[in-house]
């Protein structure tokens, strides 16, 4: 983001026993096992990210959630007495250089495996260079649903660790349908970055959105350019058109100047806003006026699902990063799960086709699994299990409330159908 974010402080680290304590009931790479035979030097697991920029706080948590996943690995004793090294290296949110680091990382720097902790932009320049060098990679931000169902796009290799555009569509077209049969919600508008992951997000979403309510008729869009300075343009044509209901797919910074401009206009006293980013804890507490009643899909929040090890893993990470997790920092501490669960199958081994053949199908148990575990699914290497639930915006911590869930039968169901009228299946 490219304004200091004033985050919540949430206080306490979980001490080494309380930690473990965690782990025992089911926060999965919260300890793991020695792997018998594995060579004695570190392994090396190169990150590209963003870490500077409007959008410094991706690749800050995200590092922050792998490092501390590392630590307790290693102070666990690593893998087989295998020290688990993260390299990072700030890509400046650039595709060209996202491609140059990776290589770098893998040619260079030794890195046996890669965690892409680019957004969309990025991560389809990291998946080439992925093909072309053959180490095992997860992608960790990038929701653009085709990165991992396309079978154009497939690379052996490559997973998927990060929530996915087609997914958040079923649950938020679930959701906001509900929402609009009640209150007869008609006439829509959208306002949603200009580039791949804003207009597919927001195409999905009204979808779905559609396939629930046929009564709903978009009446405008606008596309503002990704990390626009200002959205006067935008949020005054919104008070032209006067819709009853506007979706956003706007995220990060962006997402805070939007919602902090549109405050002056008073735009939602008379619109009901649904949004797939707002639930993000930096962008939350970033808001100086969060209006209440805001629509949002679930990004993080410690009170949800409401599991213990969820709350050891919130206070664990806030302990290192002084602020509440991230979407983008769950999904990296999940990822480091598989990535030490992969190489404890294979005797800490870091053969990309032998770790990429222990991910396919892998049930993970995690903190925020919605059902225990996080799968990885093997027809394309992507998660599903994860939180797709939608809520309501308060004021106060935790600023999102009344978690509504959709079950992932539906979502499964309706991703297949849609895979084949996009040709991927």
């Amino acid at each position: 983001m490219g304004r200091k974010t004033r985050m919540s402080n949430q206080a306490g680290a979980v001490g080494r026993r309380a930690f473990l304590g965690a782990a025992a009931a089911g926060a999965g790479i919260l300890a793991m096992p020695h792997v018998a035979g594995a060579q004695a030097k570190v392994i090396r697991v190169g990150m590209p990210t963003t870490l500077s920029g409007r959008i410094a706080i991706m690749g800050s948590s995200s590092r922050v959630a792998v490092q501390y996943a590392f630590n307790r690995i290693n102070e666990a004793g690593g893998m087989g007495g295998r020290k688990l090294e993260l390299v990072e290296r700030d890509t400046k949110g650039r595709p060209d250089e996202a491609a140059k680091i990776t290589r770098d990382l893998i040619n260079n720097d030794g890195c046996e495996i890669i965690i892409d902790g680019e957004s969309s932009a990025g991560s389809f320049a990291v998946h080439e260079v992925i093909r072309d060098l053959p180490v095992l990679c997860l992608h960790t931000n990038s929701e653009t649903s085709s990165l991992s169902a396309d079978p154009k796009l497939h690379v052996k290799t490559a997973f998927r660790c990060a929530r996915q555009g087609i997914h958040d569509a079923v649950a938020g077209g679930t959701y906001a349908s509900t929402i609009s049969k009640a209150r007869g919600l008609k006439r829509w508008m959208t306002c949603s970055p200009d580039y791949a992951y804003g207009r597919d997000n927001t195409a999905e979403f009204l979808q779905f959105a559609k396939m629930f309510d046929p009564d709903i008729e978009v009446v405008d869009q606008v596309w503002p350019r990704l990390f626009a300075p200002d959205y006067t343009e935008n949020i005054t044509k919104a008070l032209q058109v006067k819709p009853q209901a506007m979706y956003s797919a706007l995220w990060g910074g962006d997402l805070v100047s939007f919602v902090e401009q549109t405050n002056l206009y008073r735009l939602f006293n008379n619109i009901t806003f649904f949004s797939s980013s707002l639930g993000d804890p930096p962008v939350l507490t970033a808001i100086k006026q969060l209006p209440q009643g805001l629509h949002t899909a679930y990004r993080y929040n410690r009170t949800y699902p409401t599991r213990p090890e969820n709350v050891a893993f919130a206070d664990g990470y806030s302990g290192m990063a002084k602020h509440d997790p991230t979407n983008w920092a769950w999904q990296n501490f999940v990822a480091a799960g598989f990535i030490a669960e992969a190489l404890k199958r294979t005797d800490g081994r870091t053969d990309a086709t032998a770790l990429a053949a222990e991910l396919k199908g892998m049930k993970l148990p995690s903190p925020v699994a919605v059902d225990e575990v996080i799968t990885m699914r093997e027809s394309d290497h992507t998660i599903i299990g994860y939180p797709v639930a939608w809520g309501r915006t308060v004021p106060k911590a935790p600023f999102v409330e009344d978690f509504a869930p959709v079950d992932w039968g539906q979502i499964v169901e309706l991703e297949a159908e849609w895979k084949k009228q996009k040709g991927y299946a």
